[in-house]
């Protein structure tokens, strides 16, 4: 039978109507007068968009007042007196003994600064300086500043630890690992530390547009659609009944709700599901569909943390594990409600700088009744009057964490006071442990054992553990894992292995067919890059530059891999090509050295012996130390016929990497004329 249209159009408008009692009205279904969970939030939709704290207030005003004094919400802003908390002194400086830098901080006006410099004696032979753009960190803990060229963000080498009132390195650029002024701000860095960013695809670390903090959105996802509904005068009852325009954290199931908190309070080694970015998780969602986080784990190792690893540790604590009961109830409103979770202690909307210790003891009471303890410290009247009744102060212990120095946390690990023959304890390495995952596939633990090698530690075990994850004995194996069998390899400098993969994958399959993907994360344009280098380092420079010209159009905002094309361009004698994608490259990030120096290379090799000194003492300014540059600068001082200045470059140099096997060879040419 056929329908006439005006029965379509009533059955539509009948449709609507039940669509605004579901989700404008009461909120739910019910089932015998009570609500029914269902996990279909409408802004998990991709017409969800996300809108600002701004708007967020204009209803929600003082929620908004006492949120924005959280650490999340004072995490990231403009630098600014009234942001940092940390104190200058023109007598404060710090000193890399490892790489012969000075560092300062100062205000220059309204601007923070910090200036790099070398001494001679008591002579300043070398001084450059920055602008502080942000400054990350609420102040409870640290504040860490980042510097900003045309959107490039890269941190600086200076963070100010709050708790013991001192400069020093941040995590990482310690111990002769100081990257100066070129640590890369990337996405995942971004995400957490802040509101979702505008980030420019393309790049690693180049932003269009930053919000100042973490936002409401970020807990309770985009607040469009919920903005739309409530401008329309509807109502919900939250009391009966779940509102599915916007998450409610309290609302979830347990594993969901801590979800929330873990997706930045779960530091670790994070490999991303395919084909997914850190901007895809919200608030609602399952984050094990989206990223897995590993960490590290060792035998006899309770007492040893890191920093962002609150929910990691909560979930070890007997608390949990024994109040962590099934669901009896699946009409409630508040899954586990009684069960141990972050906000069973912590209200994020309310800065734990004003949340009294009385919160925290209460937490503990409700389940360690007064029958039990008579609701006080069982231990000896002298610990007690220690510790003033407070459990966090022996069961919570504060700490120092592994990964970040002069900082003290509490530990949410909670359990009896360890003895300290347990903290003495050899620790014995088992393997990485997936945190927010039971099973993760072969190919996530690959991925994994390969960034803990690429981005933590250079630990050869890491990669021996990687190859027994990832499978190559067939052609559609290597298909399949190409991407974490180029990248396995790259770390181990094996490049015949690469290019037998490329082989068998066929080289044009995998530049017009394969590895053509843009993404968020560039995990295409960066295989392309390193199957580019198998080949440079192989002596086949036209297929280098014809992969590394690929993963420049996949990631065009990438300066590292634009000066790969540009040096195999220079390598076929292609000089006009070189110098102009050089030029685009400084146009973009002025501050990019190695483009710098190889744009100083391409006219000198062009006889513009001026303007080639011109831009080597400007990429000296930048960094008196990287070798490429000062071989160069040996190079136009032989062209110049300045031997003794060339001379004397060539041994400085060797002071520095005795191992420069060039520095040594042109040396000796130098004594043999000599002779």
């Amino acid at each position: 039978m056929k329908l006439s249209i005006r029965y379509l159009f009533l059955f539509s408008i009948f449709g609507m109507v039940i669509l605004s009692m579901l989700y404008c009205g009461n909120g739910n279904p019910s089932e015998n007068g009570k609500p029914k969970l269902i996990n279909s939030y409408l802004n998990h939709t991709d017409s969800a968009h996300y809108i600002g704290m701004s708007q967020c207030k204009l209803c929600h005003q003082d929620i908004y007042n006492s949120f924005v004094k959280t650490g999340m919400g004072k995490s990231f802003e403009h630098a600014s007196k009234q942001k940092s908390s940390a104190k200058f002194d023109k007598n404060t400086v710090i000193y890399d003994k490892y790489k012969d830098f000075y560092y300062h901080p100062f205000w220059d006006g309204d601007s923070l600064k910090m200036m790099e410099f070398r001494l001679h004696g008591k002579d300043t032979v070398y001084k450059h300086i920055e602008k502080v753009e942000y400054i990350v960190g609420s102040g409870q803990h640290t504040n860490s500043h980042i510097m900003n060229t045309n959107g490039y963000l890269h941190q600086m080498p200076m963070t100010y630890y709050t708790q013991k009132g001192q400069w020093d390195f941040p995590p990482g650029f310690e111990n002769g690992f100081n990257t100066r002024f070129s640590r890369k701000i990337g996405l995942e860095c971004m995400s957490c530390h802040n509101s979702l960013p505008d980030f420019v695809q393309g790049s690693e670390n180049k932003y269009s547009g930053l919000p100042e903090g973490v936002s409401c959105e970020r807990c309770h996802g985009p607040g469009s659609i919920h903005v739309q509904q409530r401008s329309t005068g509807a109502k919900i009852d939250t009391s009966k009944y779940i509102d599915y325009s916007i998450v409610n954290p309290a609302k979830l199931p347990i594993d969901i709700q801590f979800d929330v908190c873990q997706r930045c309070h779960l530091q670790g080694n994070t490999v991303l599901k395919e084909g997914k970015s850190f901007f895809d998780f919200r608030p609602g969602m399952k984050l094990s569909d989206y990223m897995t986080t590993f960490l590290p784990r060792y035998k006899d190792a309770d007492d040893k943390f890191i920093m962002a690893s609150h929910a990691d540790r909560l979930k070890q604590s007997k608390c949990f594990v024994k109040s962590y009961k099934a669901e009896t109830d699946s009409t409630s409103l508040r899954p586990y409600k009684n069960a141990l979770t972050c906000v069973t202690c912590h209200n994020p909307h309310i800065s734990v700088k004003v949340t009294g210790k009385e919160v925290f003891n209460n937490a503990c009471k409700n389940c360690h009744t007064e029958t039990k303890h008579n609701g006080i410290c069982t231990e000896k009247e002298e610990i007690r009057m220690k510790v003033d009744n407070n459990c966090v102060s022996c069961h919570m212990p504060k700490s120092g964490s592994i990964d970040i120095p002069h900082v003290t946390v509490h530990d949410h690990y909670i359990r009896k006071p360890m003895k300290k023959e347990e903290v003495d304890k050899v620790k014995k390495f088992i393997g990485l442990y997936s945190i927010n995952e039971k099973n993760p596939t072969r190919e996530t633990k690959a991925k994994a054992y390969i960034q803990q090698y690429d981005k933590f530690e250079y630990n050869p075990a890491y990669l021996d553990s990687a190859k027994v994850y990832v499978s190559d004995k067939t052609a559609e194996d290597v298909q399949k894992n190409m991407e974490t069998l180029v990248h396995l390899n790259f770390m181990k400098q094996d490049y015949s292995k690469i290019l037998t993969y490329v082989a068998q994958a066929g080289k044009e399959k995998l530049l017009n067919n394969i590895l053509i993907n843009k993404s968020w994360s560039n995990d295409n344009a960066w295989t392309l890059y390193r199957i580019g280098e198998a080949f440079y380092n192989t002596g086949d420079i036209p297929d280098a530059c014809s992969f590394y010209k690929k993963a420049v159009e996949l990631s065009p905002y990438n300066p590292e891999l634009k000066n790969k094309y540009g040096a195999s361009l220079m390598a076929q004698n292609k000089v006009s090509e070189a110098i102009h994608l050089f030029e685009t490259i400084l146009k973009e990030d002025s501050k990019f050295v190695p483009a710098i120096n190889n744009l100083g290379y391409a006219n000198l090799v062009s006889g513009n012996t001026v303007k080639a000194e011109d831009l080597y003492n400007n990429a000296l300014n930048l960094d008196p130390d990287y070798e490429p540059l000062l071989m160069n600068v040996v190079g136009l001082n032989i062209y110049k016929k300045k031997y003794k200045e060339a001379e004397k470059l060539l041994k400085e140099i060797l002071i520095k990497n005795p191992k420069n096997e060039q520095a040594k060879q042109i040396l000796n040419q130098f004594k043999g004329m000599k002779a």
